[in-house]
């Protein structure tokens, strides 16, 4: 069942994607801007339409959001994969913008899918002005300096630190490169049905940090063809992650108790929230 739900939301998004991006110009910009959104779990529009539709929302509506996050995540890869961040050649299997392209494209292609984004979180179909500034105006915070971009620069001005991060500051740093974007996804639902978010923003705080905690442990247990992306360079360039600091076992023991508590977290909501209980313990189970 949550498999075939997240299979039929990823189509749809990629449905979507792809008849945005066609009302455009068939400029290499653009293309590169497919390339970026073309393949992933599409794990974020997910939580969009899920948390949505527990709220009553039109999927028609719900849409808009679902494809506005997913081109905000993935120019987030797009500038995080660049040689002046991390410098991967490899992104869901494929090779980088900038290795496909050039710097300057990618850059660029970053740059138009961030604004696409809200574009798309601000179209008419979304619902009322009061509900589009109310998405853009959060997604706008979850995705700059106080929220994703913050981590990254965390991130970065930890490779040069003196000393590793210490636990509570690897979880601080990845509440906001991985986390904001999943939180602001899982309370996009609440946030157009004028419903209360604390219950979500609870869940999605759990499970942002599961999953990172999995990325982490994949970086170590994984391989590139199966990851989609390099493997091993975190301990390569000596950094500290969760499985550094807590040990491959204790990192998996972790993520564990983290899903617990995002299920729990949905009590509210009975049944209706199985798909998210599944989603949680799907974050930990992936191989990619």
């Amino acid at each position: 069942m949550f498999r075939d739900r997240l299979d039929q939301a990823a189509t749809a998004i990629s449905a979507h994607l792809n008849h945005v991006l066609a009302q455009l110009d068939n400029v290499p910009v653009v293309q590169a801007m497919a390339h970026a959104t073309n393949g992933g779990k599409r794990l974020r529009g997910f939580l969009v339409l899920e948390t949505a539709r527990l709220h009553g929302i039109d999927p028609a509506a719900a849409i808009w959001p679902a494809a506005a996050i997913e081109a905000l995540h993935a120019y987030s890869l797009v500038h995080d994969d660049l040689p002046c961040m991390d410098d991967d050649d490899l992104r869901r299997g494929l090779p980088t913008v900038h290795r496909k392209w050039d710097e300057a494209t990618a850059v660029l292609a970053g740059d138009a899918l961030q604004t696409i984004a809200f574009e798309m979180v601000t179209a008419p179909q979304v619902g009322s002005g009061e509900i589009r500034a109310r998405l853009a105006r959060s997604l706008a915070i979850a995705s700059g300096a106080q929220g994703m971009v913050l981590g990254q620069a965390l991130d970065i001005a930890a490779e040069s630190a003196t000393a590793p991060l210490t636990l509570a500051q690897i979880t601080a740093l990845q509440q906001g490169k991985t986390g904001a974007l999943i939180a602001w996804s899982a309370m996009a639902g609440p946030r157009m049905a004028g419903a209360d978010t604390a219950p979500l923003a609870a869940y999605a705080s759990a499970l942002g940090l599961a999953f990172q905690i999995a990325d982490d442990i994949l970086d170590v247990t994984g391989d590139a063809a199966t990851v989609g992306k390099a493997t091993g360079k975190d301990a390569q360039a000596g950094k500290a992650t969760f499985v550094s600091l807590l040990g491959l076992d204790g990192a998996k023991r972790r993520a564990d108790e983290l899903v617990q508590s995002a299920c729990e977290a949905l009590s509210v909501y009975g049944q209706d929230a199985e798909i998210l209980r599944d989603t949680a313990r799907f974050v930990i189970a992936r191989k990619n």
